[in-house]
């Protein structure tokens, strides 16, 4: 079975094309790219690591709804902070989009690429439908 892009293009707000699919359809699984805290005017919230997870997560639901699928089809994510001291609270946030069974999960802690972003958080899906 082929992979397939899903989600359309990815534009900085500038509209600079950006070289990556925001997900793919691979088999039973949707893979979604790195989530940032980007807002929709497409620059990073402020509020710091509360408002940022509780961001990348609607945006991951947002894009695993486009794409008919959602959050409870979640079997791991990887997260990205850049402060271990976030750590508790990005946990209660996180916590609260899965209250039980959550996905496997990693973190580590890690500069990231773009200026005032504090987690990054990538999503893997079991969807086989």
């Amino acid at each position: 079975m082929p992979i397939e892009t899903l989600g359309g293009d990815v534009k900085l707000p500038d509209g600079t094309p950006v070289p990556l699919s925001k997900a793919v359809r691979a088999g039973d699984f949707l893979i979604l790219s790195g989530q940032l805290g980007f807002g929709p005017d497409g620059r990073i919230v402020e509020g710091g690591i509360e408002a940022q997870t509780r961001q990348c997560i609607e945006n991951a639901k947002a894009l695993l709804e486009e794409v008919g699928s959602d959050l409870s089809q979640v079997a791991k994510a990887t997260i990205w902070l850049t402060d271990t001291a976030d750590f508790g609270a990005f946990n209660k946030v996180y916590g609260s989009y899965f209250p039980s069974q959550p996905p496997a999960r990693s973190a580590v802690c890690s500069a990231l690429m773009v200026p005032g972003a504090v987690v990054e958080i990538e999503f893997l899906a079991y969807d086989p439908g």
